[in-house]
């Protein structure tokens, strides 16, 4: 663990062997032909960027994918040399950085194309590699009829270009009701018909996100794209079904325990009073570290017994209520197992009435990072530089 964190009692743990395992898992699910496109964005979902990336390319991942250019440059400056996709379109005038650097950009309209094509160096080893987004239904960004397609075509013919891929995101992948998510892969298949008339070659088709790949194989293309399957992140019956685990846990200790007497209240604005006498423990975190007010009334595990957030959590400290008297230095468990006791991030999720991944990306720097690997049998200690 680096300095900053070597003086605090609170750390998450981030194992990449299971990261791996995730990989081999879902990619025995896929056929043998389809890529392999584990998403690193938001820092590899808080996970560490660098570090989940190498792991997913050791595991057997055909490519990467982040949400910004600054994401992408990071992970070159970290050494990471696999190709990258990059999902937001950037600004025109950073296309010359993204050539540079072997990036892929995703392109979203016409007049995005038409303006970046003035920043792509005009010698003739100089190529912009894109995938073209298609808006199916999720009306985020993409192209969204045959007109605007139209109108990009002539773009795309340049010989500057090479069109890596086409792509499309499902808007209701979990849900039990699918009739959304086929009506977005018949408009794909639609979409497909209009790039063969058109004569674009392109080297790979993909729309499936981690859900939509776990549930609908078919759908799978010539690549998926993996995000919350790669750290564990689904649902717990999807983790069941699939073998997936999370590769995160956070832990921390017990700084003070006391014994409170019914009446007495704790935390911010009175918003907790025993009901009878207690046995109150502090942990130090709070929601300047990503652990949301939203929280109170979530466990968390000490001694291998759920505890409860008693009153507001602050800012830098949370109480809890004890089954019992606790000595000061005590592990506590946020996220992970103790015995028989496990708390996941969907479980938390419901209480953030979001998704797991939220709880993941929201945890701040100021938590220590320390990785872990089975195969080595050694710990990997992070410099802390999470960004």
């Amino acid at each position: 663990m680096s300095a900053t964190s070597a003086y605090r009692d609170t750390w998450a743990e981030v194992d990449l062997s299971i990261i791996r395992d995730n990989v081999k898992s879902i990619k025995s699910r896929l056929p043998a032909s389809t890529d392999f496109i584990a998403v690193v964005k938001a820092d590899g979902y808080g996970h560490g960027g660098a570090q989940i990336a190498a792991s997913a390319i050791h595991a057997g991942a055909d490519g990467l994918a982040v949400a910004y250019l600054s994401e992408a440059l990071q992970l070159r400056r970290q050494g990471v040399t696999a190709s990258i996709l990059i999902m937001t379109p950037i600004r025109v005038q950073d296309v010359s950085l993204a050539i540079k650097h072997r990036l892929e950009l995703t392109v979203a309209s016409a007049e995005w194309l038409c303006e970046a094509m003035a920043y792509v160096p005009k010698s003739s080893k100089s190529k912009l590699r894109v995938h073209v987004k298609f808006d199916t239904g999720l009306g985020r960004i993409g192209i969204r009829d045959k007109s605007e397609w139209d109108a990009l075509v002539p773009c795309l013919q340049r010989k500057s270009i090479i069109v890596e891929g086409v792509y499309t995101h499902f808007a209701t992948a979990g849900r039990s009701d699918v009739r959304f998510l086929r009506e977005q892969a018949a408009k794909f298949e639609d979409i497909k018909a209009w790039i063969k008339e058109a004569g674009i070659s392109v080297r790979r088709y993909h729309c499936a996100n981690s859900v939509a790949a776990l549930r609908f194989p078919e759908l799978a293309m010539d690549g998926v794209r993996i995000g919350a399957a790669l750290y564990g992140l689904v649902g717990d019956d999807y983790a069941k079904a699939y073998e997936l685990k999370p590769a995160l846990s956070l832990h921390s200790r017990l700084i003070h325990v006391k014994r409170i007497v019914k009446g007495q209240s704790v935390g911010y604005d009175v918003a907790y009073r025993a009901e009878e006498d207690e046995w109150i423990g502090t942990v130090p975190i709070g929601y300047a570290d990503g652990w949301s007010q939203v929280l109170q009334g979530s466990e968390m595990l000490v001694g291998g017994s759920r505890a409860p957030i008693v009153g507001k959590i602050g800012m830098d400290q949370v109480m809890v209520r004890l089954s019992r008297q606790y000595p000061v230095g005590t592990l506590v468990t946020l996220i992970g197992s103790q015995g028989a006791e496990e708390v996941t991030c969907s479980e938390l999720a419901a209480y953030l009435k979001s998704v797991p991944q939220e709880l993941s990306v929201s945890l701040a720097s100021r938590i220590g990072m320390l990785y872990k690997d089975r195969d080595l049998y050694e710990k990997i200690e992070h410099s802390m530089a999470r960004v």
